[in-house]
C-alpha cells in the first residue's frame, strides 16, 4: 500500500515539470513579489508605521439620528479563518493566498470545467501551478470549487497530485469527493485505506458496487454477496457491475465461463474488478487518468510506453520517468512507438560515446519523432544540457539550439550567429527584433509592451474577480493564440507580462515558434 508520504513524493515529482518551466510566480518577479502592476496586491513595507484609527471630528452628533440597526457580521472569537488548501505554498508559486477569495465559486467551477489541457507546456505547466497552489477557498459553494481543481487534475492524468489534494480538503464532506477519492485510491492501489474509510460511513458510498467490493476486500465474503443479492433483488445495480461482482466473489463457479463483454464506460472499480478476474482493461481508450495501472511491472512493455508517453505529453509525467520506460530494454519491432524508443536509445548511446558525428547523426531522427508525437519539451528537458558542449554542425546544430531554446537555461543559451533564429535569441533575452512572419510579429507587439487589460486591471483593483479567474481567462487567450487567434496571443502575452509572468510569456512564445500551432 501506498503511503501518504509516497503520493506526496509523486506529486513533486510532477511539480518538479512544473516548476523547472518557470511559471512560479516567485521566478518570475523580485523577491517572489507577485503582480506589483496591481496596486492592491502590493505589500507593506515591514519599516512603515501601522495606520492609526481616524479620531472622531469633533462636531460629531452624540445621539444617532435613527433607530435602524445596521448589518453586522458576526463571528466567534475563537472561530478559524478560511481554511489554505492546496499542495504547493505560496513561497514557491509566489501566487498569493486569496488567488480565488474574490470570485464565485460556482463562477470558477464552471472555468475550470471548460479549460482542457494546453497546447504549450509552459502554458501546461502554469495551469498546473493555478491548480496546486495553497489558497483560500472562493465565495459560495467551496467543496464544488474543490471538486472542479481534482477533477481538473484527473482530465489531466495527475493522478497522485489529484489525490493528495482530496485527502487534504477531506472525502468525508461530500459524496461526490467521497465517489472520487474511492476511484482515485483504485486507481493508484490505496483502496485498502478507501475502502476503510466506506465501511465506517457507508451513507458516503457512490453506489452498491463500492460497497459489495469494498466489504470482501476487508475479508467478510459472506456479508458481500449478501449486499450483491440485496442490490439484485432492488435492481439498483446495473448488469454488467452485478455480473462482474458475482464472478468476483465466486471465481472457481464461473471456471471455464466464457469472458465477460468489455464495458462500454470508464469505471475505476470495474477497471480494477476486471483486472482481479484476469482479463485486464485497455487504457488507451480510457480516459488518461487510468494510464498511470500500466506503468506498474505487471504490465508489458508496449502498454508502459504507451502510458508514459500519454502522461508525458501533457506534464502528467517527469521526463526522467519517461526515459525509464524508454530505456528498459532493445525494441523488437519496428514502426510507431518502437522507432522513437529505437531513436532515443541510439542518442543515448551517441552521447555515451561523446562523439560530436555520432550525436549529428543521430539527433535529428530523434528530434524528428519525439516532436511528431507531442514530446518535444520532456525531449528538450532531458538531452539539451548533455547536446549542448559539443561542437555539432548542420541540421543537429539547428536542433541543438531549438531544444535549448525550450530548456530553463534558454535565454543563457541565447547566442548564435545563425540569421535564422536571431528572432528566437532576441525573445528568449526578452527583446525580440522586428519580425518577418504575422506569428513573430504579433509576439513582437506583445513584447513591445506590458499593460494589463483594461477589463482585467478594473476586475482585481475593484476585487470583483480573483487573480485565479484572471489567469485562466488568460490561459484562454494563450491556448486560442496557440489555435493560430494572433490577436488573442498577442492580448494573452502582454497579460502574462503585465503580471510579472515574464518568464512564462518568453517561454510560451518559444514554444509556439519552435512547435508551431495545435493542429
Amino acid at each position: 500500500m501506498q503511503t501518504k508520504a509516497v503520493i506526496l513524493s509523486a506529486t513533486f515529482a510532477v511539480l518538479a515539470t512544473v516548476l523547472a518551466h518557470g511559471t512560479a510566480f516567485a521566478q518570475d518577479t523580485p523577491q517572489g513579489q507577485p503582480l506589483s502592476v496591481i496596486d492592491w496586491l502590493d505589500t507593506q513595507p515591514a519599516s512603515q508605521p501601522l495606520p492609526q484609527p481616524a479620531a472622531l471630528l469633533p462636531d460629531e452628533p452624540d445621539v444617532a439620528t435613527s433607530g435602524s440597526v445596521a448589518q453586522v457580521t458576526v463571528a466567534p472569537l475563537d472561530g478559524q479563518g478560511p481554511r489554505i488548501i492546496g499542495l504547493v505554498p505560496s513561497d514557491v508559486t509566489g501566487l498569493p493566498d486569496s488567488l480565488w477569495t474574490h470570485s464565485d465559486a460556482q463562477s470558477l467551477t464552471r472555468k475550470l470545467g471548460t479549460l482542457t489541457a494546453q497546447h504549450l507546456p509552459s502554458a501546461q505547466s502554469l495551469f498546473y501551478t493555478v491548480l496546486l497552489a495553497e489558497t483560500a477557498p472562493p465565495k459560495g459553494k467551496t467543496e464544488a470549487f474543490q471538486l472542479a481543481r481534482i477533477d481538473a487534475l484527473i482530465d489531466l492524468g495527475a493522478v497522485d497530485p489529484a489525490f493528495a489534494l482530496i485527502q487534504q480538503v477531506g472525502p468525508e464532506k461530500d459524496a461526490q469527493l467521497f465517489s472520487r477519492f474511492i476511484d482515485l485510491s483504485l486507481l493508484n492501489d490505496t483502496e485498502e485505506t478507501a475502502c476503510a474509510a466506506l465501511l465506517k460511513a457507508p451513507q458516503l458510498a457512490p453506489g452498491y458496487a463500492a460497497r459489495i467490493f469494498c466489504t470482501a476486500r476487508a475479508g467478510d465474503w459472506s456479508t458481500a454477496a449478501l449486499l450483491l443479492g440485496t442490490s439484485r433483488a432492488l435492481g439498483v445495480l446495473p448488469e454488467p457491475q452485478s455480473n462482474a461482482l458475482e464472478r468476483f466473489l465466486d471465481p472457481d463457479l464461473f471456471e471455464g465461463a466464457a469472458p465477460l463483454p468489455r464495458l462500454a464506460d470508464p469505471d475505476a472499480l470495474m477497471f480494477r474488478v476486471y483486472e482481479a478476474l484476469g482479463q485486464p482493461i485497455s487504457t488507451k481508450t480510457w480516459p488518461r487518468a487510468y494510464a498511470h495501472a500500466d506503468l506498474r511491472d505487471v504490465t508489458g512493455w508496449k502498454a508502459q510506453l504507451d502510458a508514459a508517453e500519454r502522461l508525458a505529453t501533457v506534464g502528467a509525467l517527469p521526463a526522467n520517468r519517461l526515459l525509464g520506460v524508454y530505456s528498459t530494454r532493445r525494441p523488437a519491432a519496428s514502426g510507431g512507438i518502437w522507432d522513437r524508443v529505437a531513436a532515443v536509445q541510439r542518442l543515448e548511446t551517441a552521447i555515451r560515446t561523446q562523439s560530436p558525428q555520432a550525436i549529428g547523426k543521430t539527433l535529428p531522427l530523434a528530434w524528428q519523432k519525439m516532436k511528431s508525437a507531442g514530446l518535444a519539451a520532456p525531449f528538450s528537458t532531458l538531452f539539451a544540457p548533455q547536446v549542448a558542449g559539443f561542437d555539432l554542425e548542420g541540421p543537429a546544430k539547428n536542433i541543438a539550439f531549438k531544444m535549448a531554446m525550450m530548456s530553463p537555461d534558454y535565454e543563457a543559451a541565447a547566442v548564435t550567429d545563425d540569421p535564422a533564429f536571431v528572432f528566437l535569441a532576441g525573445l528568449a533575452k526578452g527583446t525580440p527584433p522586428k519580425g518577418n512572419t504575422d506569428l513573430e510579429l504579433a509576439i513582437e507587439h506583445a513584447f513591445s509592451t506590458a499593460e494589463l487589460a483594461e477589463k482585467f486591471q478594473i476586475a482585481l483593483n475593484t476585487r470583483t474577480r480573483s487573480l485565479g479567474a484572471v489567469l485562466i481567462d488568460i490561459l484562454e487567450q494563450v491556448q486560442a493564440g496557440a489555435q493560430g487567434d494572433l490577436t488573442q496571443l498577442t492580448e494573452g502575452l502582454r497579460n502574462l507580462r503585465a503580471l510579472g509572468l515574464e518568464d512564462t510569456s518568453r517561454r510560451v512564445a518559444l514554444e509556439l515558434l519552435i512547435l508551431g500551432p495545435a493542429s
